[in-house]
């Protein structure tokens, strides 16, 4: 069963469903790939940073005197060095290239040094001398909220927010210590008098870390007016974009290259290595400099948000839900980062794939003492489909209701509004859990001692917010093919997936096609590689590009052999005709443009169209579903969970690479099996316990289950080119509600909070029971 495709509808493309290698397969197999870390150059220095030892501190000196005297060293960036630059952030403006007036976490970085190598750079770091006044910290966002504690940003950031539609508002600075707050309200109050049953229930949910295998990285050349990097990054304009700001300086005179990325899953938007390399590289006489950090550095860097997250839902007693009112509070660290997006989408998404008449989402992102936290895979959909599919089951516990039955009798249909003036929903969400569920034989009825069976469904909207993506395609005379757009392979194969569009449009093999590399001087626009938003946004831009460089050929051929030009049709750099007669293509455009020959070119452009009524700023390209069903075996006396089954699906519309679609569900269920069991960041009193490799607990081959199932579902109702939706993230939503339920089902033990570690469950067990007798009990 293992990488099943299920076509729910018949195909009408001749690119659906197709096995093609990937384009970048070889080079990275044998390790000729080029990432940012491979990056060298003439000349090239080497960038090290002193980071803070304190929580929360206010910084009363630095001493770089030493460090600067020392060979080899060639600048230092300390307070004194960014007078006049800007500090950066999505929303919020409040990371300064390096810290100013006060440190804000473990790990807040201080100075940076330029040395001739690393050795020299780690020496001169050591010659820093920096006197610090601590301050209280505060690592809770309950904590952080009370009016009590200490003000993290005495002087609050500038701060920006989006113009939202219907339902939705969003505000910076709304409460003590909170950057940014989203809330979507639709439907009316007087819903909850007509609920037979009113639950309310707190989820907590865990931190973290990316575990991308490249490290974040830059390599700068950098003067008073001129800038450029090779640089890590998963959106090189809003990059360009954001250094162009922090510097002062015109976009024009920014350039961006992004090589091959190893791995992203979020963390690779925004600045990270990029302001610290160009600073260094500005007072390096505009030499090169080389900033990438260490696995243990980027612990420091980045994280995924925990949250607090409290769901009251109201019902009828049939079970037909009502009202939901949900309280999320993130904890988005030191620094805002991506932390106004993830709550605009974590709250957004609270409801889940169910239909409700009243809907009251409140979404908080607190600031914290702690680690900054940012875009993760599943982007506030993991934090809200957690509280929400547990909830779920909670109620059908309590209610004798059948988990998955009342999971089907509340699902939205298909072409349902998500809400008002949303996209219509556009999967079969009943077909997906009923295939789970009968996947891992969840009506068997064969349940033993110890074993569970769980289903669970997640739901995101997929595309982007309000994103304009560009590409062109281009082909000299003799048929070689360039694409050229700025989506950036960091391994979901997003490269290969959009040369076979142009491939299939232009009739050629996909060998021919060739992605080009991605600078912001020479690459059409787009905002970015993320949102799943390869195939459904950027796609639509590279189909439009193709088909018009097909047209430009054809009306070409057509005007030179005289032929109706709806007779003619393009094959493999061939003209045929309605007989069947072909003409070679490069002989025709020789003597057609003259002995140096021609090169076709178009561009392509995509975005969906705004409207007012829907909530976040314009309608969602697609929706991306995640179904998933687990089957548990669990040990009472240590509370050792053992995945028997796990089978993941999600709707792919339409297939343009099996493997691909495969790859990406797969992948992002063993995240999910992850946060359901293994990882998390530890703390103690604002010092990360579990930052590095060795220590931080990631799933591992055994973890994996033996029966681990993905089932690709082609529905065919998706708005990418043929039919295609976004993958990637739907995948990861379900997988840990699913094993809870399962957990749940087997033992008893409704846990609630993430990971579900063998303490966690063992405690849970031990609660269950307790319950279990005091009914008995009072029976």
């Amino acid at each position: 069963m293992n990488g099943i495709v299920i076509p729910s509808t018949p195909h009408d493309s001749p690119i659906v469903g197709r096995d093609r290698p990937r384009l970048d397969s070889t080079a990275k197999v044998t390790g000729r790939a080029i990432y940012t870390v491979d990056i060298e150059k003439a000349g090239m220095l080497h960038a090290k940073v002193l980071r803070s030892p304190h929580a929360h501190a206010r910084i009363l000196s630095i001493d770089a005197s030493a460090a600067r005297s020392l060979a080899g060293v060639t600048a230092v960036v300390t307070r004194e060095e960014i007078h006049g630059l800007h500090s950066y952030g999505t929303y919020v403006k409040d990371q300064p290239i390096v810290a100013t007036d006060a440190v804000r976490y473990v790990g807040d970085v201080v100075a940076a040094v330029a040395a001739v190598d690393e050795r020299t750079a780690f020496a001169a770091l050591d010659l820093i001398r920096v006197e610090y006044e601590q301050l209280p910290a505060v690592f809770d966002v309950r904590a952080a909220m009370e009016s009590s504690a200490p003000a993290i940003f005495p002087d609050q950031p500038f701060a920006a927010y989006p113009e939202y539609g219907d339902g939705a508002s969003g505000a910076a600075h709304t409460a003590h210590n909170v950057s940014y707050e989203f809330r979507y309200v639709t439907g009316e109050e007087s819903v909850w008098a007509d609920c037979d049953f009113i639950f309310e229930d707190t989820f907590t949910f865990s931190r973290m870390n990316h575990m991308h295998l490249e490290p974040f990285a830059t390599v700068a050349e950098a003067t008073a007016n001129q800038i450029e990097v090779w640089t890590s990054t998963q959106s090189p304009f809003p990059m360009r974009k954001e250094l162009a700001r922090v510097f002062g300086l015109p976009e024009n005179d920014i350039r961006v290259n992004v090589p091959l990325l190893g791995g992203g899953f979020g963390a690779k938007n925004g600045p990270k290595t990029e302001a610290i390399a160009i600073r260094l590289s500005q007072l390096s006489a505009g030499r090169p400099v080389r900033y990438c950090m260490s696995t243990e550095e980027v612990f420091l860097t980045l994280s995924q948000h925990d949250a607090v997250l409290t769901v009251k839902s109201g019902l009828k007693a049939d079970g037909e839900f009502m009202a939901r009112q949900s309280r999320v509070l993130l904890n988005g660290g030191a620094y805002a980062d991506a932390s106004p997006l993830v709550a605009e989408k974590a709250g957004y998404r609270m409801p889940g794939a169910y239909r409700w008449k009243r809907i009251d989402s409140l979404c908080q992102a607190v600031i914290t003492n702690t680690v900054p936290a940012g875009a993760y895979r599943g982007f506030g959909a993991t934090q809200a489909t957690w509280a929400s599919e547990r909830q779920v089951d909670l109620i059908a516990e309590r209610l004798g209701f059948d988990p998955l039955e009342l999971r089907l009798k509340n699902a939205k249909e298909l072409g349902e509004e998500f809400v008002p003036g949303e996209t219509p929903i556009d999967s079969d969400l009943k077909h997906g859990l009923n295939l789970v569920a009968d996947a891992i034989g969840y009506r068997d009825g064969t349940r033993s001692s110890n074993r569970g069976m769980g289903v669970a469904i997640g739901i995101k909207d997929g595309g982007g917010v309000n994103k304009p993506a560009q590409a062109r395609v281009k082909v000299t005379t003799n048929g070689d093919v360039i694409l050229n757009c700025a989506l950036v392979e960091m391994g979901q194969g997003g490269h290969s997936a959009l040369c076979q569009i142009v491939a299939e449009t232009l009739g050629c093999d996909p060998k021919r096609v060739k992605y080009a590399a991605i600078d912001t001087d020479n690459t059409p626009f787009d905002q970015g590689t993320n949102a799943s938003s390869g195939i459904a946004v950027m796609g639509h831009a590279v189909l439009q590009a193709a088909e018009r460089v097909k047209c430009s050929v054809l009306d070409t051929a057509a005007e030179y052999l005289m032929l109706d030009r709806q007779s003619i049709r393009l094959d493999n750099w061939r003209i045929v005709d309605a007989e069947g007669i072909t003409y070679e293509l490069p002989a025709l455009i020789m003597d057609r443009f003259g002995g140096t020959g021609f090169e076709f070119t178009a561009d392509g452009y995509y975005k969906a169209r705004n409207s007012s009524s829907a909530p976040l700023e314009a309608p969602c390209i697609f929706w991306e579903i995640g179904w998933a069903a687990a089957e548990v075996e669990v040990d009472p006396e240590t509370g050792r969970v053992e995945i028997l089954q796990l089978v993941v699906s999600g709707d792919a519309g339409k297939v343009v690479n099996k493997l691909g679609c495969r790859g990406q569900d797969e992948g992002a269920a063993v995240f999910g099996l992850a946060q359901a069991l293994f990882e998390e960041l530890r703390y103690d009193d604002g010092e990360l316990l579990n930052g590095e490799a060795l220590l931080y607990r990631v799933p591992l081959a055994e973890d994996i289950p033996r029966r681990f199932s993905s089932i690709t579902q082609e529905q065919g109702h998706g708005a990418g080119p043929f039919g295609t939706k976004g993958m990637g993230e739907g995948g990861m939503l379900p997988i840990a509600p699913a094993i809870a339920q399962a957990i749940a089902d087997a033992t008893g033990a409704q846990l609630t909070s993430l990971p579900m570690t063998p303490e966690r469950v063992y405690n849970g067990i031990r609660a269950a029971r307790l319950r279990q007798d005091g009914a008995d009990g009072n029976a």
